[in-house]
């Protein structure tokens, strides 16, 4: 009877041993993968030539290190849009100030295959019907935490973004934007509700608890 019940402690020791082991495993192994995810949204391959993009140099630029300007969505909206912008036309005027839309609310975001920019829309009001700028994360090597933070943002309300994922969000999130002004063309960059040429390229954008 004392072999048998030394055989079976030894016996619960060693699956106690293996299930630790196993945990462990799985512990490492979501950790890494999660990792891998993260760093995959700044490792992404343009299916566009640069030359194909609008304004491509005066997109992928730093945001200065300045004291931002306070605006809102709104503010975007009412500026006048310049519908004969040349392709190359390099930054003037207000594009070359750094802003702050302090309240907003994010209703679309997802990735640009072309040249592998987080598009996210904003609005000034939760409406899903509401008039909406368009702000832009580049893939540029300054902005990948920008990128991943974003993501794991979207992640703890429910929402995958990569180059797989992303969309309409079921509910706007409140949202805060910071960024340059840049004047796009008209080329159906976004969701019918896009109401303007003027976007915040390039742009770091955070949901807000």
């Amino acid at each position: 009877m004392r072999l048998k019940t030394a055989a079976f402690k030894r016996t619960c020791r060693l699956a106690a041993v293996v299930s630790l082991a196993a945990a462990s495993f799985q512990c490492g192994s979501s950790g890494k993968l999660a990792n891998v995810e993260s760093q995959s949204i700044c490792n992404c391959t343009p299916t566009a030539p640069e030359s194909t993009d609008f304004r491509h140099d005066a997109k992928h630029v730093p945001i200065p290190n300045t004291t931002p300007q306070e605006i809102t969505v709104d503010t975007v909206l009412g500026w006048p849009q310049d519908k004969n912008l040349p392709s190359d036309a390099p930054r003037t005027g207000r594009e070359l100030q750094v802003f702050h839309i302090g309240h907003a609310f994010l209703q679309h975001v997802s990735i640009n295959n072309g040249d592998c920019d987080i598009h996210l829309e904003i609005s000034g009001t939760a409406d899903k019907n509401a008039p909406r700028i368009i702000t832009e994360t580049p893939v540029d090597d300054e902005y990948c935490s920008a990128r991943m933070s974003i993501q794991s943002q979207l992640k703890q309300h429910g929402f995958t973004l990569d180059s797989q994922h992303g969309g309409e969000l079921p509910q706007a999130l409140p949202a805060e934007v910071t960024g340059l002004a840049l004047e796009d063309f008209e080329h159906h960059r976004g969701s019918a509700q896009v109401a303007t040429v003027w976007e915040v390229h390039p742009a770091i954008v955070n949901v807000l608890q």
